[in-house]
């Protein structure tokens, strides 16, 4: 595909939370709790007006669903500031400095004064209503597979409590996040190709390690993106949290946006327009309780209803493919689902033979008036639910008759996106009275500038220098989260740093695209595990064995896992006896096959104690008892 005669447009913003003592604004420590809360608190979100009398239509789809939202807490990590009943504190000197750093590091130009604003936050996860953020800096620029990329502003945010929970009635979210510090880098929207956005996320990442102030682990660091094509919308998707997908959802993205377009121009040419769909929703609730099919019956259960919505002129088109894995009849549906919250929402070409017989279909078009020329949808639920949905559905109807309608999406694991909300309204954003301008002074930016951290080219030097890796696996380190957590487990532990290196990215990479939640598993067991690999307890053979034990069992340590899988290494006299004792039971290979017996003799040694011998181990025993007999 070519991007660039698409007009495709991308513009990061990457989110990264920093290596703090304190929170943004108060003295709690930025750390996670476990176990049940101390207490809980609740909230309800209504939206206000703005000075010109309108609603923010973000804040207006959040209010429709009436949920409640429950904060939990404890004391040691969150205080009456996160609660939203006290002031907020000044802000943290040193998540300042951190952002300062990265302004200096990148050529940006830090602002003279920090005013701190309030930005609209709709969906709950801030007690407030909103998120305190500031600028710090302007400009600047990242370089990525040798091209210069602009920067358009550094900021400084609290970062928003993290959702545990969610029903019909209640979103439960724990504030033990809400006020850590996160730094924020927006792109100028100048990347063309789903590459370019991969690389210049992997370099503001690898840059912002580099500073060595930022925090590691799983959601430490999120992309959100914004992506457009020529004719299309500037669509929003927030909340990646793996680097390698940024490619794919962006190629998926312009194929939807590709697609959208070209559906629009069809239904055009088909004479629609969008006042010739109307709001004319059909009860099909008797009809359906008669029907046979009990799929059918049991989602009537609950005085649940039947309703219809016929979409003249959209024959054929809801089974359209936008991108892989995604129609536009399934895109329809995400969007009702997210406005009336019907739990079942169909067309009428996704009922299958077993569901609906030729009598009963012919009935279900005959009472809605649908003719091969038109789709219709069907939607179970309680009533005020269906009418909702069929509402959602009819204002998406009209939209894909226009082109592309600007929103925001959220990742699926596999690249392709899904509805999550409306894009929020320009006047967002409003002066936080209660903390005072922060002045940056000409003093704090020379005091800044003198201590700047080692650049990632200078660190692939050192790396492969100090610890002896190749050119490709010291990139890789830095590359990855574990940059600053490599060098301290190879000055901590006696394992080789080579080894190290290579668990930490190409195996821990390996496990996750086998499905291992290995990026849950604690720095603290991968500390004790590679202490032991140096001092020998265990092979390096057993290491992705372990981390898979582990992953499943996070509060386990790694002398547990040794235990559970029988992995403890063998002593060097067992494993002699044990080499013996496979030679002579094949001694018929042995003389048959000479020479050549030694491999397939390997195979079966090893068989017998992979994860706790060495194979070097193995082969200088085997070549020494094969050796003695021939002598």
């Amino acid at each position: 595909m070519d991007y660039r005669s698409l007009g495709l447009k991308i513009g990061l913003e990457i989110h990264q939370e920093l290596e703090t003592k304190h929170k943004l604004f108060c003295r709690c420590p930025p750390r996670l709790f476990k176990g049940d809360p101390e207490y809980t608190f609740k909230r309800r979100l209504r939206p206000s007006q703005s000075e010109l009398g309108e609603v923010d239509p973000a804040a207006l789809f959040e209010f429709i669903h009436g949920k409640t939202i429950v904060y939990e807490a404890n004391r040691e990590t969150s205080c009456l500031v996160e609660m939203d009943e006290e002031p907020p504190g000044p802000l943290d000197e040193e998540a300042l400095d951190t952002c300062l750093i990265f302004a200096l590091m990148t050529g940006s130009r830090p602002v003279d004064e920090i005013q701190v604003m309030r930005k609209i936050v709709v969906d709950g996860s801030n007690t407030t209503g909103f998120q305190r953020t500031c600028v710090v800096s302007i400009g600047g620029s990242i370089e990525a597979g040798g091209r210069t990329y602009g920067l358009e502003q550094i900021c400084l945010e609290e970062d928003a409590a993290r959702k545990v929970d969610e029903d019909d009635e209640t979103i439960r979210y724990r504030i033990d996040r809400l006020g850590i510090p996160l730094i924020e880098v927006s792109t100028t929207p100048e990347l063309h190709s789903p590459k370019e956005a991969e690389e210049v996320a992997l370099a503001i990442g690898r840059l912002l390690r580099a500073t060595g102030r930022v925090r590691r682990g799983l959601g430490t660091i999120r992309q959100d993106l914004n992506i457009s094509i020529e004719g299309g919308a500037q669509i929003e998707i927030k909340g990646l949290q793996e680097l390698e997908l940024i490619s794919k959802v962006v190629e998926y993205e312009a194929q939807r946006q590709l697609s959208l377009l070209s559906i629009a121009s069809e239904l055009r040419n088909r004479g629609l327009s969008p006042s010739d769909l109307k709001e004319e929703f059909f009860d099909l609730t008797d009809l359906f309780a008669s029907m046979n099919s009990p799929t059918i019956r049991e989602a009537l259960t609950g005085g649940r209803r039947v309703m219809a919505l016929r979409l003249p002129g959209f024959g054929g088109l809801l089974t359209r493919e936008l991108c892989p894995n995604l129609t536009l009849g399934k895109e329809m549906a995400d969007r009702a689902r997210a406005w009336g919250e019907a739990k079942m929402i169909l067309h009428i070409e996704e009922f299958s033979r077993g569901d609906l017989s030729d009598e009963e279909l012919s009935s279900i078009l005959s009472k809605t008036m649908t003719t091969d020329r038109d789709a219709l949808f069907i939607v179970i639920d309680e009533e005020e639910r269906c009418r909702r949905s069929l509402q959602a559905l009819l204002v998406r109807a009209r939209e894909a008759i226009l082109g592309v309608p600007s929103e925001t999406r959220a990742p699926n694991p596999d690249g392709t996106t899904r509805y999550t909300r409306p894009r929020p309204g320009a006047a967002r954003m409003y002066p936080e009275t209660d903390i005072f301008p922060i002045p940056i002074t000409p003093e704090r930016i020379e005091r800044l500038k003198a201590a700047l951290p080692e650049t990632p080219q200078a660190k692939l030097r050192r790396l492969m220098e100090d610890y002896h890796l190749n050119e490709k696996l010291a990139r890789q380190v830095i590359d990855s989260v574990y940059s600053e957590f490599f060098e301290e487990l190879a000055k901590e532990t006696r394992a080789s740093p080579t080894v190290i290196a290579v668990i930490l990215t190409e195996t821990m990479k390996s496990l996750e695209r086998e499905g291992v939640r290995v990026g849950g598993v604690k720095e603290e067991a991968l500390r004790s595990l590679f202490k032991l690999l140096g001092e020998g307890e265990l092979t390096k053979e057993a290491i992705p064995e372990i981390l898979r034990w582990i992953s499943a069992n996070p509060e386990a340590s790694p002398e547990q896992a040794l235990e559970a899988l029988g992995l403890k290494p063998i002593s060097g006299d067992e494993l002699r006896l044990l080499v013996k004792k496979q030679v002579e039971e094949n001694m018929e290979m042995v003389a048959r096959m000479g020479e050549r017996a030694f491999g397939p003799l390997m195979g079966i040694v090893m068989s017998r104690v992979r994860g706790r011998a060495k194979p070097e181990d193995v082969q200088l025993l085997l070549k020494e008892t094969l050796k003695s007999l021939s002598s």
